[in-house]
């Protein structure tokens, strides 16, 4: 799906919901978690070509894949932190969104430690004495 048909989809949508709050607002909240989930299902092909590529040129390059995939690891905390807040966001629950995204970044801190850990040991390789 292109960002033509995204954003047309997104529009009517919207339409929808701006209808449905006044009238059933908990109907508004499934009809926006349902298309926030179909986006997220229709991205996960592009998400795919994505990480392919990126194993690709990790291989070429002779990079520890260990790395990258820590890194794609992080982007995916990242952002499935992100959709999941603005999920509880948009059903007003703006408490669950804030733990949501602490969640995450406690999480993503936890990944990236193995990458710190290595980068100081590095520079401590190269200090001398």
């Amino acid at each position: 799906m292109e960002i033509a048909q995204v954003v047309g989809l997104a529009l009517m949508v919207t339409i929808f919901l701006l209808i449905l709050r006044q009238e059933k607002p908990v109907m508004a909240v499934l009809l926006s978690m349902v298309f926030s989930i179909l986006i997220f299902i229709l991205m996960m092909g592009k998400m795919a070509s994505i990480i392919s590529v990126m194993q690709e040129l990790t291989r070429r390059a002779g990079i520890n894949f260990f790395f990258m995939t820590t890194i794609l690891k992080i982007l995916g905390v990242a952002y499935l932190g992100e959709f999941a807040a603005v999920i509880c966001q948009d059903a007003g629950e703006q408490a669950v969104a804030k733990k949501v995204e602490f969640a995450s970044k406690i999480i993503i801190a936890v990944l990236a430690l193995p990458i710190m850990v290595a980068i100081l040991e590095s520079l401590l390789e190269l200090m001398p004495g």
